[in-house]
């Protein structure tokens, strides 16, 4: 251990931003591995910043290491110029907390928050010295587990990792350590492990399931362990006030990409916005009392330093007594100058009386998401406000000085045409003038386009992405459009990136052949456009013979069988089914309405 942290103290000085690996942070836990009877490492397939902002990993870390049996490290991705020196001077992966390699850890828990990480997994699991494929592992590697939304389909990844667990994990992650610290007393040997876990709930282990195909063309999944579950139910907890609340999570020495304490609400949403992947899949919607939500920001002040508190959720104002709670709070925090945010607010005029009542006279700009700029397709999508709602919450924030806005929308939702793309230009260029008009002064507007994503367990899991030339074309036109209105800024997805994120979001095993090719390459961190390069990913595909559009723009029969729907994530077929056709119906009703 002595001559590799010599080797880490001496690479430290030859990075940008060596805090990111030098661990030691406020409230980071330190335990001897010599007294704990399971050691696991969480792995965050990105940068430090990006992940010590995720509330996952919080979550788990403070679940686990309250318990003194068990100890949870952290791991996160290392830059480019990092892991570059960790090569050239032959330094493995290690955990922040000790130092200590990840291949000297009995778990290894990669967060999977989205597709395009996959490459980096794989990159974490080559530097840690850990064979990248779960078939090649022996007895002495650590077993590799995998949680977090993106598991909802897996996989594309299941040949990497040796099972998943489905759904919230803060009880079944416990549980998990509980029952492999027995198996691993018991002196069994990895597969035997393996299989002892298989009564988990929530836990899939890919190798128990072959996946078939029929003329190149994915035809179901058979079960191959007697016993094993079919389908794979999430797990779900049930009672948040009774669930870990993390108040004293590490302090991050540099700043995270948000950089503040977090309190979740409540869990699921009942909007059901129909393209959302996480209004589904966190279903049914669990709420935390008020009582513990003051409470948990009292400690979560106490024991970080943190003077801003985000109340998350994925739709505040559904919060009972929302307004009631946040009186609440700006009375047990009178005088202290401690902020709260709702980064989760509903276009309308009751979102912005609730906003002035968190601000408390700081006002600089309000983010919403309208997401399409018609009425039409919002009734669609599911995204029930009409445009004179919208304009009307806008106006009520201008009236009360709110100098700004965000605005967020989407191209290639179902049923998309031109004249709704066209639509966010006409819609931007009348929230300035309406501004202009109420305040006598121009809008500080920021709009922001990404690409339509079909999700695995929504009602468009099975439409298409548009084509990749398609999602090109309809940029450059807004490009075009604003262009003509100055003053606004206009920002959008790569194109790339998002046909590549739908291309995993609705793959198969096949695609691990793939993975690993583009690893081979050099592709690693996609999710930055520094990083990312499409140049590679085509050429891993025609190396692999297999044809990326196959997956992104395949138009799914209803009877077809889907490669994720032996899960279960909480909200059955038949429901996605009637919603699905629900929104093809205010299609048609729309179009005949309007004849």
């Amino acid at each position: 251990m002595t001559g590799l942290k010599e080797k880490i103290d001496m690479m430290l000085r030859q990075v940008q931003k060596p805090a990111r690996y030098t661990g030691s942070e406020w409230n980071a836990v330190q335990k001897d591995h010599t007294n704990v009877d399971l050691k696991m490492v969480l792995a965050f397939p990105d940068l430090y910043e990006v992940g010590m902002s995720n509330l996952g990993l919080k979550v788990l870390y403070e679940a686990v290491n309250r318990n003194d049996n068990y100890l949870m490290e952290r791991v996160f991705a290392p830059a480019a110029d990092m892991e570059e020196q960790m090569r050239v001077h032959k330094v493995p992966l290690f955990a922040l907390e000790s130092g200590r390699p990840l291949a000297e850890f009995d778990l290894v828990g990669f967060s999977l928050q989205y597709e395009l990480c996959y490459s980096t997994v794989i990159n974490m699991l080559d530097l840690a010295g850990i064979p990248i494929c779960c078939r090649d592992r022996t007895d002495s590697d650590p077993l590799v587990v995998g949680g977090g939304p993106s598991t909802c389909n897996p996989e594309p990844v299941a040949s990497f990792f040796d099972f998943f667990l489905i759904g919230d994990g803060e009880e079944a992650l416990p549980e998990l350590l509980e029952k492999l610290a027995g198996l691993k007393k018991a002196g069994l040997g990895r597969k035997e492990i393996i299989k002892g876990l298989s009564d988990l709930e929530g836990l899939y282990i890919p190798s128990f399931y072959e996946d078939q195909y029929n003329d190149g063309i994915y035809s179901g999944l058979v079960c191959t362990e007697p016993g094993a579950p079919l389908p794979v139910r999430k797990r779900v907890v049930k009672d948040l006030d009774k669930a870990v609340c993390p108040a004293a999570p590490p302090v991050s020495y540099l700043q995270a990409i948000h950089d503040r304490g977090v309190i979740e609400l409540f869990r699921g949403c009942s909007r059901g916005c129909r393209f959302c992947q996480a209004g589904f899949i966190y279903r049914p919607v669990r709420r935390r009392s008020r009582e513990t939500v003051v409470e948990a920001a009292k400690k979560t002040v106490a024991l970080t330093g943190y003077d801003e508190i985000s109340l998350s959720s994925l739709s505040s104002c559904d919060y009972p007594d929302i307004d009631l709670l946040i009186e609440e709070l700006n009375a047990a925090f009178q005088g202290r100058k401690i902020k709260f945010s709702l980064p989760s607010l509903r276009l309308d005029s009751y979102s912005v009386k609730l906003a002035e009542q968190v601000h408390r006279g700081r006002r600089s700009s309000l983010t919403f998401a309208p997401e399409a700029a018609t009425d039409r397709l919002r009734k669609v999508i599911g995204k029930n406000l009409s445009t004179g709602e919208i304009f009307s919450a806008l106006d009520a924030a201008v009236e009360v000085g709110w100098q700004g806005f965000k605005l967020y929308f989407m191209i290639g939702l179902p049923t998309e045409e031109r004249a709704d793309v066209e639509s966010i230009v006409d819609f931007c260029r009348d929230v300035r003038t309406r501004f202009k008009k109420k305040a006598g002064k121009k809008l500080d507007l920021s709009v922001s386009v990404s690409t339509f994503v079909p999700k695995a367990h929504t009602p468009f899991q099975w439409e298409p992405q548009i084509s990749l030339a398609e999602i090109e074309e309809r940029q450059r036109l807004l490009r075009e459009g604003f262009k003509k209105i100055p003053g606004i800024r206009f920002s959008w997805h790569e194109a790339e990136a998002s046909f590549l994120e739908a291309v995993f979001a609705r793959g198969d095993r096949r695609l691990a052949s793939v993975l690993e090719k583009a690893w081979q390459l050099g592709c690693r961190l996609d999710g930055w456009s520094e990083h990312f390069s499409f140049k590679l990913w085509k050429q891993a595909f025609e190396e692999c013979s297999i044809r990326p559009e196959d997956y992104a723009n395949r138009n799914f029969s209803l009877e077809d069988p889907l490669p994720w729907g032996h899960l279960h994530c909480g909200v059955s077929f038949d429901y996605l089914i009637r919603e699905r056709e629900n929104a093809l119906d205010d299609a048609r009703n729309w179009g005949v309405e309007n004849e």
